[in-house]
Order: C-alpha cells, then structure tokens, then sequence
C-alpha cells in the first residue's frame, strides 16, 4: 500500500462520509488504500479540534505611565498608539492594549478642514459681521454650488456589518465617473430649486450669469412681487465667476446692486447657512454607502433630497445667522464651524 504524506481534500471528505455511515478506520484505510495509521491520525486530530490560543501574560501599565500616556495623547493630536507610547518610553504593549487605554481618555477623530485664515482675512470677517449685525436676515438669499459625484466621499462608506455577513461590493471605477454641479438658494422657509448646471459646462463670468439667466431669474426670481425684489438681499461667494466685473455689472443691470448685493468676505463658507443645506442632501444621498451608475440618476437623488427638507429646517438655518454673526465677533473674526 505504502504510506503517503498527507491525505487530499477529496480523500478527507471521502473519510468523513464514511465514517458517517458506520465504516471502521481499517476499513475505510483499505478502501482508500492508505496506511491505517494516517487514516487514525486525521480522525483523532479532527475529534480533538483547534487548541485553545494560550494567552501571554500582557505587560501592566502603572498609574505613572497611564498619565504620560495622557499628556502625550493630548500633546499629539492624530498621533498613532505605537508613536504616544513609544513617545512615553514604554514598550512591549501589544495594540489591542494601547488601544484600548488610549478608549478611556481619547476618541478617534478626522483632521478637520477649514479655509486657512490670516490676520487680514479676520479683520475682513469681523468688519462683515459688524456691518450686518442688525440685518433682516428673513430678506437675505443665500446661494452656493455644490458638486456630488457618483460614489459620495470615501469615508462614508462604512458601517456596521453583522458577524459572518459580507461587506458590500463597491464599485470601483477607472476615472471616478465624473459628477454634477448643483446651485441653490435659500430665504427665510423657502428652498430655491436646485437647479443643475449643464454637464461639461465650466462656470466663467459670462456662462455664470446666462446660467443665473436661464434658471434662477426665468423661473424664480420673475414670478415675484415688486415689493420682494425691493427688499430681497442677494448672497453669493467669491469665486471668481461670481465676484468679476462683469457679473458684478451684470447683476446690477437685474437691479442686484449696492445694498441689494451682499459683500462677502474671504474664505467664509462656514457663515453661509447654505452649506448645512448640502450637508443635509450629502447626507440623505449617500446613506448606507450607496453608489449611483450614471449622472442622472445621482440629479435625480438631489432632486428627491431637496424635495424632502421641510420649511422648518430651512428657517432653522436662515435663522441661525444672528447667533453666527455674534459667534463671529466673539472669536474674533476666527473660524466658528458650521
């Protein structure tokens, strides 16, 4: 017969069948035709299973380095557990122990982004504020663009996952698949549309206003009273397609001018009220990880969105630019989050 090395996965499973059905390891070691000592061996092992992991005994952190633990946590932001332990000089604590102390006394967070401000653009910022701290907000439109792309930003494609259940397929794609640039407005309760900007259009000075031309003023600004458009306060940013010359000008030919166009100041998204807006539709959009196959159907998921905030969120909004503009001044003229 000889003896072999190790038995195949066919001969494995042919074993288990007939142990099965009543078969002794001499027989089933002469059906194989197999030494009847390798057949006992792989009975015996599977009939003993796998050996419980021997846990080594882990190192003992002392209340001396649990606190310089701490201040290195607090001194290193974004720092891993290996680098704030190894900065407090103490070694030999496997990961799953340094983080789990490091549980107790910090969170995992993301860097936060934010526009870079310097002194000039502070000073701009409080003046802005001082201006329009007694404005009749109710009046104000604020509008901006956003752009939403087919797969939503990477890190919102997590989630939990049952135990023993699959993650979730996710498309990858060679180029990104490309998106679509939305622009949008809110005064008071009211959302302004969105509208969706052609595809493969680039918004310059000149493709800007024709855009505001087409949607904006044909579809919503015209269908409202004189006394609206008298007291109606237009907000937009300073990209440069809005803040050039001609748009300016342009603006001002539709009666947007002086008092009616609001000046902005520098890197300031996080006044704009507008920006909570697209954080609400991202949000809605892109839950669960979802991914869409083609620029329709993602305008489409906008649309959906857009038609689900209420009257109530969108005053929430308009209204909390008293508190900001205070915020604003408090900081004095420093980043307030949104």
């Amino acid at each position: 017969m000889g003896q072999k090395k190790d038995l195949t996965g066919s001969e494995k499973s042919k074993i288990v069948r007939y142990l099965a059905e009543g078969c002794s390891s001499l027989k089933i070691a002469k059906l194989l035709k197999r030494d009847h000592r390798t057949i006992k061996r792989f009975i015996q092992n599977s009939q003993q299973g796998r050996k419980k992991r021997v846990e080594k005994p882990r190192r003992k952190i002392t209340a001396h380095e649990l606190r310089k633990v701490k201040r290195a946590a607090a001194k290193m932001p974004l720092a891993t557990s290996l680098a704030i332990f190894q900065s407090c000089n103490i070694t030999g604590v496997p990961k799953s122990t340094r983080c789990a102390i490091l549980r107790d006394m910090a969170k995992i967070r993301k860097a936060e982004r934010r526009p870079p401000l310097n002194k000039t653009h502070k000073l701009k910022r409080q003046d802005w504020a001082k201006k329009y701290l007694k404005t009749d907000f109710s009046k104000v439109l604020w509008t901006d663009e956003m752009r939403v792309s087919l797969d939503g930003p990477d890190g919102w494609a997590r989630g939990w996952i049952g135990k023993g259940q699959r993650a979730p397929v996710r498309l990858r794609r060679q180029q990104g698949g490309g998106g679509v640039l939305v622009w949008a407005g809110i005064i008071k309760d009211e959302l302004v549309e969105p509208f969706r900007v052609e595809d493969g259009v680039k918004l310059n000075s000149q493709s800007y206003c024709q855009f505001l031309e087409d949607t904006f003023f044909k579809q919503w600004y015209r269908k409202k009273s004189a006394s609206f458009k008298k007291n109606m306060i237009f907000m937009q940013d300073n990209a440069p397609s809005h803040a050039s010359k001609y748009s300016t000008a342009w603006l001002a030919r539709k009666g947007i001018k002086e008092e009616k166009l609001m000046t902005w100041p520098p890197c300031s998204p996080d006044l704009n009220p507008i920006e909570n807006l697209w954080s609400i539709i991202k949000c809605e959009i892109y839950k669960e990880g979802k991914q869409y196959t083609s620029l329709n159907s993602v305008w489409e998921a906008v649309v959906a969105a857009a038609r689900n905030v209420d009257g109530e969120q969108i005053k929430t909004l308009t209204e909390s630019m008293d508190g900001r503009l205070l915020s604003e001044l408090a900081k004095k003229g420093g980043y307030i989050g949104r």
